[in-house]
C-alpha cells in the first residue's frame, strides 16, 4: 500500500489490511491468468480470437471452449441442419477446447448456423460462445450465428480521433427506441437524424444502451446472450462502426453500457447451460441465479471466465473503438447478497467478512487496467449504488481503478423531494448536501434523471410535474400556472444539479425537452405495441410548443456551461442560503449562481454576499425564449456594493431582482 491515508480518507486506516487482501487477491488473480507473469494481461485477453470461427486467409478454423461436453457438431446452412460427420469438432486437450479445421469454400459470408453439443444424458443446440454475429429470423423468431466475412471491411474515417478534455456530458441514449415511428430503429438512422441533435445540443460523449446481443428487446439490452455480437436488430457491425465513426467525427466520444454483471439465463442463444452444465460460466446452485434479475451470475473465481470477460473489453475498444464503457450493476457483482435491500451507513457495511466477492473485485480492477492499457484516454464508468470506498479511485491509491462513478443519490432525492414534500416546504440544505456528497478522490457524474426515471413504473421529473397536464397544457400560447411551475421546476432542477456535478454530468434522450412518455417495450403486456418504445422528436421540433423551449433552454445551459470548464472546475462553494426564502446561491470557478425556489414570493434588491467587482448576466431560466415570463432583462450587468453596517468593510453585496421559480447564472469580474 502505497501511502497509509488511503484515498486520503483516514477513516479507512481500520480496515487497511481487508482492503490489503482484497487488492492482494486481485494482484494473485492476474498472476494466474497471465501464467505467472510470462505472458500479459493483453495477450491472455484474446478469446474472441482464439474462440469461435475464423478464416486464416486458406482455411476456416472453428474452436469452442465447452468443458462438460462429449461431441460438438457444426449445424446450420452448409449442412442442411443436419449432424454431418465432417463438421464434427475434435477434443483439442484435456481442457474442454474443441477445434475444427475447414476448407476455404466451406463457409460463406451470410450463412446462418449454430452448435449441436452433446454431453452425458443430453444434448442441445447452442450459438457459439464467442458469435460475433447473431441474428433473429422475423418468422420462427429463432436466432443463429451468422457468418460474417465481408469482402470489404470497414473504412475508418477518423481513426485518429482524440476525444476533448472538456468534462464529460452525457446524452444516454437507446438506438432501438430512438425514431419516433413505432418500430426498432437503426444504427443508420441514428447516425443521420439523432446525432446532429446530440452534437446541436452540446453533449460531447454519446452513451449507448443495449448495444452487446439480448434475445428479449424488452431487457432494455440488460440480458445479454452473446456478449461479443452488437445486436442485429439495430443492424450490421459495420453500421454501428460507422455510427462510432461519425460521432467521433463530430467530436463526440462514444462509450458503452458494458453487461458484465450477470446474463441472462437463455441456453440456446445464451451462455445459460452451454455445455450442458449450469456452471460453466457461472457459479454453481444458488449463488448463480440472481432471483431479482432472473438471470445468471458469472462465477469470477473461474481464469476462463476472467479471460472471456477481459477479452469482451478489449473487443469492443479494438473492433469498434469505443472510447469506454459504463459498467452495469457494479453493486451486484461486489456483494454476495448482491446488496438487494441493504442500507450502507458506515464503513463497516463494505469490509465485514464473507459479505463481498473479492474475486469480482479482482476482476474489476483487471478489468480497468486492460482497458486503460488498450487506450489511455478511455473511460469507465461504475454503476455503483452502495458507496463502495474506492470503486473510482486510482489504482496507485488502492482503488478498483473506475474514472468515474454515477452519483446515483442525485436522481433519488429529486424524486424524494417531489413525492414527499410540498414545494414550500423543500429542504434546500437538504438538498445541498445531497448535490454534492462526494469523495474527494473519486470523480463522479451527477444527473437529475437517466432511463431508470423513464421506465414504467417510474416517473420522469416533467411527467411527475406536469400530471395529465403534460397533454393539453404544453401549448404556448396557454400557460397556465400548473405549466409554469413545470417548465420552471425542470429547467431550476437541470441547471442546479449541472452546476453542483462533480465531474460529469448525463441526461438520458429525450428528457432534455420533458418527453411526455415513459418507457415501455413491446410485449404481451401491451399487444407488442411500440407506442412507448420511441421518442416523439415532432414536439421538440414544434417552436409553438413549450417541449421546443425546454430544449433550447438546455442547449444554452450546456453551451454555456462546458465553457468555463463545468462541471469539473473545482466543488461548488456555497456563498448563501436562506431556508425560509427559499434561496441558495453558489459560486463555482467564476460563475455565480442564484436560485430563488419559492413558490410564490419574488424578491426585488435582495443582497447576496459576493466578493466585489462586476458580474454579467449569463443565463436566466426565466426568458420567454425557454418558456418563461421574461421578468427580466437580458445580458443585464450588476456592480456589487459594500455593506452599510458602520464598520463593516470586508463585505460587499450584489442587489438582485429574483422572481419566484427562478435562476440566474452571473459571470464576475473581481
Amino acid at each position: 500500500m502505497s501511502d497509509p491515508g488511503i484515498f486520503n480518507d483516514p477513516g479507512l486506516l481500520h480496515h487497511q489490511k481487508t482492503i490489503q487482501a482484497r487488492l492482494d487477491r486481485a494482484r494473485v488473480m492476474e498472476q494466474e491468468i497471465t501464467d505467472q507473469g510470462r505472458k500479459n494481461i493483453y495477450d491472455v485477453a484474446d478469446y474472441h480470437l482464439f474462440f469461435g470461427l475464423h478464416f486464416t486467409g486458406n482455411a476456416w478454423c472453428f474452436r469452442e471452449w465447452a468443458p462438460h461436453a462429449t461431441a460438438i457438431y457444426i449445424i446450420g446452412d452448409m449442412t442442411r441442419w443436419q449432424l454431418d460427420e465432417r463438421f464434427c469438432l475434435v477434443s483439442r486437450d484435456s481442457n474442454g477446447i474443441w477445434e475444427g479445421w475447414f476448407d476455404t469454400d466451406t463457409f460463406c459470408h451470410g450463412q446462418h448456423y449454430r452448435l449441436r453439443v452433446l454431453w452425458p444424458g443430453g444434448e442441445g443446440d447452442r450459438i457459439p460462445t464467442a458469435a460475433l454475429r447473431v441474428v433473429q429470423d422475423s418468422h420462427t423468431l429463432i436466432f443463429n450465428a451468422q457468418v460474417w466475412q465481408p469482402w470489404n471491411t470497414y473504412a475508418w474515417k477518423n481513426s485518429s480521433f482524440i476525444p476533448s478534455d472538456e468534462p464529460l456530458l452525457i446524452y444516454e441514449a437507446h438506438v432501438g427506441m430512438a425514431q419516433e415511428e413505432g418500430r426498432v430503429g437503426t444504427y443508420r438512422e441514428f447516425e443521420d437524424h439523432i446525432l446532429p441533435r446530440v452534437a446541436d445540443a452540446g453533449y460531447n460523449t454519446l452513451q449507448l444502451m443495449a448495444v452487446q446481443e439480448h434475445p428479449y428487446y424488452g431487457s432494455f439490452g440488460y440480458h445479454v446472450s452473446s456478449f461479443f455480437a452488437p445486436s442485429s436488430r439495430f443492424g450490421t457491425p459495420e453500421e454501428l462502426k460507422s455510427l462510432v465513426d461519425a460521432a467521433h467525427g463530430l467530436g463526440i466520444r462514444v462509450i458503452m453500457d458494458l453487461i458484465h454483471s450477470h446474463a441472462v439465463k437463455n441456453e440456446v442463444e445464451g451462455l445459460g447451460a452451454f455445455d450442458g452444465t449450469s456452471h460453466q460460466f457461472f457459479h454453481k446452485g444458488q449463488r448463480g441465479i440472481h432471483k431479482l434479475w432472473d438471470s445468471r451470475c458469472f462465477d469470477y473465481d473461474k481464469n476462463q471466465v476472467i479471460k472471456f470477460l477481459l477479452s469482451n473489453c478489449r473487443y469492443w475498444l479494438e473492433k469498434f473503438k469505443m472510447d469506454g464503457f459504463r459498467f452495469d450493476g457494479v453493486t451486484s457483482m461486489l456483494f454476495l447478497d448482491h446488496g438487494i435491500g441493504r442500507a450502507f451507513t458506515s464503513y463497516a457495511d463494505y469490509y465485514r467478512k464473507g459479505e463481498v466477492d473479492g474475486a469480482a473485485l479482482g476482476y474489476l480492477f483487471l478489468a480497468n487496467r486492460i482497458i486503460h492499457d488498450i487506450s489511455p484516454r478511455a473511460i469507465t464508468i461504475a454503476e455503483e449504488v452502495s458507496g463502495y470506498p474506492g470503486i473510482a479511485a486510482p489504482q496507485a491509491l488502492g482503488g478498483t481503478g473506475f474514472d468515474y462513478r454515477f452519483a446515483m443519490g442525485v436522481p433519488d432525492y429529486w424524486i424524494r423531494l417531489l413525492k414527499e414534500f410540498k414545494d414550500e416546504l423543500w429542504p434546500l440544505g437538504s438538498l445541498w448536501y445531497e448535490l454534492n456528497a462526494r469523495r474527494e478522490d473519486e470523480k463522479s457524474i451527477s444527473y437529475a434523471e437517466s432511463h431508470d426515471q423513464a421506465l414504467v413504473g417510474d416517473q420522469t421529473l416533467f411527467m411527475r410535474l406536469m400530471g395529465e397536464n403534460i397533454y393539453h397544457g404544453m401549448w404556448g400560447t396557454r400557460p397556465d400556472i400548473k405549466t409554469l411551475r413545470a417548465l420552471s421546476l425542470h429547467k431550476m432542477i437541470r441547471l442546479i444539479t449541472l452546476a453542483t456535478a462533480g465531474d460529469g454530468y448525463l441526461n438520458f434522450m429525450g428528457n432534455e425537452f420533458g418527453h411526455p412518455e415513459w418507457i415501455d417495450f413491446p410485449g404481451a403486456h401491451n399487444q407488442w405495441s411500440y407506442h412507448y418504445a420511441r421518442r416523439q422528436w415532432s414536439l421538440r421540433d414544434n417552436p409553438d410548443l413549450y417541449f421546443s423551449r425546454l430544449a433550447d433552454f438546455d442547449r444554452a445551459m450546456i453551451n454555456g456551461l462546458k465553457s468555463f470548464n463545468i462541471p469539473g472546475d473545482g466543488r461548488a462553494q456555497l456563498c448563501y442560503h436562506h431556508e425560509d426564502h427559499k434561496m441558495i446561491a453558489f459560486f463555482r470557478g467564476k460563475l455565480l449562481f442564484v436560485f430563488n425556489f419559492h413558490t410564490d414570493s419574488s424578491y426585488t434588491n435582495y443582497l447576496i454576499p459576493v466578493p466585489p467587482g462586476r458580474y454579467g448576466m449569463l443565463l436566466d431560466t426565466d426568458e420567454k425564449a425557454f418558456g418563461g415570463q421574461g421578468r427580466l432583462s437580458r445580458g443585464q450587468v450588476h456592480f456589487t456594493t459594500p455593506s452599510t453596517v458602520p464598520g463593516d468593510i470586508d463585505n460587499h453585496f450584489l442587489s438582485l431582482y429574483l422572481p419566484t421559480r427562478t435562476a440566474v447564472v452571473l459571470l464576475s469580474s473581481h
